[in-house]
């Protein structure tokens, strides 16, 4: 418990960090733009590959996939039904809500977590393989659907998956582990350098982008839909992943612990991108990202509290 504890301690500590660096503005009005296209476009990349081409796949493909993936389904369902059905929205708002109850932030604070709350960037890899792969463009093929603003074919979204950075180092590095290939030192020492910039340039971007927003403006009429969003991505879904990871599985121990903290982390960043994008939902999303954000590290400490 100790070393979760002081796992979660350095990540406040470099959030912090930034938040102070961000409200000083010490690196300049884009500086936070820049250091997350780092992580996202260089850094990440280079520590996914890196990770997962020491990693077995049958530890990756295996239950902690299904949990992401249950857990993730089953919470936008029941969310959906709620707000669709009771807080009566429309269907594309309905299903950006969606989005944002149940859509984990696995790259940018998913990936530190890992590293040192769980011990190993591998522990995120079914989330970010699910979510990139597979729940995001579901999502979105299904808002073009419904909307007249943007139409887009599964063989674009095909080519979009095929562009991101994060699925083309996962990609590498799963294929590296498949096939036994021994990657030169003298590639991998760069890789690993580089890699290594992912992790603090990721978590001081966020803290960051905790400066001068303000969440749940009564004027926006959406507060109920950010507190339920929240709550079912803080609540609802890691406590789905621990009911089907525990009971249905067998899942114990640390195991089960990391599928639980994966299912706890916050709303993705990108889900605002997607709401500019479609124009619809996009006080939710907002909302949804700052306040489960700021609140996912105490809720992950208590999932592990209640779990030691």
């Amino acid at each position: 418990m100790l070393g979760v504890l002081a796992g979660f301690f350095v990540v406040w500590c470099i959030i912090l960090v930034g938040w102070f660096v961000g409200r000083r503005k010490i690196l300049g009005d884009n500086a936070r733009q820049v250091l997350s296209s780092l992580t996202f476009f260089v850094a990440s990349p280079a520590l996914l590959f890196e990770t997962l081409s020491k990693a077995r796949l049958q530890e990756v493909f295996a239950a902690p996939l299904l949990v992401t993936a249950v857990a993730a389904i089953a919470t936008a369902a029941i969310f959906f039904t709620v707000v669709k059905f009771w807080l009566k929205r429309s269907l594309p708002e309905a299903l950006m809500s969606s989005m944002s109850a149940s859509l984990a932030n696995s790259a940018n604070l998913g990936i530190p977590i890992a590293v040192y709350v769980l011990g190993d960037a591998s522990y995120v890899a079914p989330l970010l393989i699910f979510q990139l792969a597979f729940f995001t463009p579901l999502f979105l093929m299904i808002l073009d659907s419904s909307t007249s603003s943007h139409r887009t074919t599964p063989l674009s979204f095909v080519f979009m998956i095929l562009r991101n950075p994060m699925i083309v180092g996962s990609a590498l590095g799963l294929l590296v582990a498949g096939t036994g290939f021994k990657v030169p030192e003298l590639v991998l020492e760069p890789i690993h350098l580089i890699g290594g910039a992912a992790i603090p340039a990721m978590l001081i971007a966020f803290g960051m982008s905790l400066n001068g927003t303000r969440p749940l403006q009564a004027s926006t009429g959406r507060r109920a839909d950010t507190l339920l969003a929240s709550s079912f991505k803080l609540a609802v879904q890691p406590a789905l992943a621990y009911v089907f990871a525990r009971f249905a599985l067998g899942m114990d121990g640390h195991a089960l612990f990391a599928v639980v903290v994966t299912s706890a982390l916050p709303t993705a960043q990108n889900v605002f991108v997607a709401a500019s994008r479609y124009k619809t939902g996009l006080t939710v999303a907002k909302d949804t990202v700052l306040i489960t954000t700021v609140v996912a590290v105490p809720a992950m400490i208590g999932v592990a509290l209640l779990l030691a």
